[in-house]
């Protein structure tokens, strides 16, 4: 009995925690709300993008990976990170072992895992940014403007999120990421945000 009780007591005070991670697809993995469903021709989820004012995006995960449950979980469920991807965003998953067709930049087809190991993608999350323009016969990984390998906190997430959609990439200003990032970790350590 005391093992019964310990145990739903564990799972209660276990509840709050798990929450608000997103659900769980059949394929693993966790499925935003904000996320796109799509043919996976990466020609026509960019044309889409364009057409709704957002920016092209590829989250690139994996069943099973504690780093993607940890950005879920820390960060992609804050309210703040959640409306300014979904605003700004057009996100399409990308599944690191997955069989299902995508179709890359260049119009070359082939499976998710075929598509990853082109991208040079070897651990997860792996976070692709497209820009609104790809040239003919260029892959998703020659066109980005950013990637984000691995999993981060919420600030360093906002920023490089932020940092893309306000083409930031594309100053002559000096201002790479890592001194745009750590401009924006002193202003919010002296309470200035914007």
């Amino acid at each position: 009995m005391k093992a019964w009780i310990g145990a739903a007591l564990a799972a209660a005070i276990a509840l709050p925690v798990w929450a608000d991670v997103a659900p769980m697809g059949d394929d693993g993995l966790y499925k935003e709300p904000w996320m796109r469903d799509t043919f996976k021709d990466l020609r026509e989820d960019l044309a889409e993008a364009n057409d709704e004012g957002k920016r092209l995006v590829l989250f690139v995960e994996q069943r099973g990976c504690i780093y993607c449950h940890k950005m879920h979980e820390e960060v992609f469920s804050q309210d703040d990170v959640a409306a300014y991807i979904e605003e700004n965003f057009f996100v399409v998953q990308v599944n690191l072992h997955g069989d299902t067709e995508i179709t890359d930049f260049d119009g070359e087809s082939m499976s998710e895992k075929e598509a990853a190991a082109k991208w040079r993608v070897l651990f997860t999350p792996n976070i692709i940014f497209l820009p609104e323009e790809v040239e003919e016969g260029a892959t998703a990984i020659e066109s980005a403007v950013a990637v984000m390998p691995g999993a981060f906190g919420k600030g360093t997430t906002l920023d490089m999120f932020t940092w893309v959609n306000e083409k930031r990439y594309a100053l002559d200003n000096g201002e790479d990421f890592q001194r745009y990032h750590a401009r924006r970790i002193q202003e919010r350590a002296n309470g200035k945000t914007d």
